[in-house]
């Protein structure tokens, strides 16, 4: 299966690209520079092209994140730190950006004559970002099965859509995925700020995999913190 792994440079997608890799064809990694608060990520979605040999298509979609406004992570908003499925997360919903992208990376393997689209989503996405959730996802390649009718036939691959994060890092681990050169934090600092949602998420997904996280984090020991919080309600 001809597959092109739409990758931001996170664990997730690293570890996506790396296991398509290994049970598919993987043609390309393509990623899209949205306006995010910092372009780090993308650096980390290169090297992971070069290191599997691929080729790497940046998709310039600014002008497009720049409408997409009230987004912590394309305005000028404090991130906020905690638990990745707490309410405060909502504020790091940029509307619509997986259909987005999706849209793009579909046509971009009908013009290539690729088999389909991978994507990382996961179940820790759910509850925040509607267009992760299973009935996105299903919908979405409905709609494309449409959108192409004739002319290509492109699948959508989802292998973590009813998976948890704990279970990328243990698939991750399987296919020899290096995960100190994955970018997950939303602030964008020197490392990882370790209090951001996607930090929390990173740091427990390793614990929770009994996997030896090789982050390096501001603020190691907040995660553990928040979690308990959390389990208490």
């Amino acid at each position: 299966m001809k597959t092109i792994v739409i990758c931001s440079g996170g664990l997730d997608s690293v570890s996506l690209a790396h296991m398509v890799a290994s049970e598919h064809q993987l043609t390309r990694l393509v990623s899209f520079d949205y306006g995010q608060r910092h372009r780090k990520e993308l650096d980390f979605a290169a090297l992971c092209a070069k290191r599997i040999d691929v080729p790497h298509d940046i998709i310039d979609l600014r002008a497009i994140g720049a409408a997409l406004t009230g987004s912590a992570l394309t305005d000028d908003i404090d991130v906020p730190d905690g638990h990745y499925a707490e309410e405060s997360m909502r504020v790091t919903v940029v509307p619509n950006r997986n259909a987005i992208m999706l849209t793009v990376a579909f046509g971009i393997a009908a013009a290539r004559g690729d088999d389909a689209v991978a994507t990382a989503v996961h179940g820790g996405d759910h509850f925040i970002y509607p267009d992760c959730r299973p009935a996105f996802t299903q919908s979405f390649e409905a709609m494309q099965k449409m959108a192409l009718d004739g002319y290509a036939d492109v699948s959508l691959y989802t292998p973590f859509v009813h998976q948890t994060k704990a279970d990328i890092v243990t698939a991750g681990t399987l296919h020899n995925t290096p995960f100190a050169d994955t970018w997950s934090c939303y602030k964008g600092g020197e490392h990882h700020c370790g209090r951001c949602g996607t930090c929390v998420e990173r740091r427990e997904a390793f614990d929770l995999a009994g996997v030896v996280d090789p982050t390096r984090y501001e603020d190691p020991d907040f995660w553990s913190q928040v979690v308990a919080r959390k389990a208490l309600g």
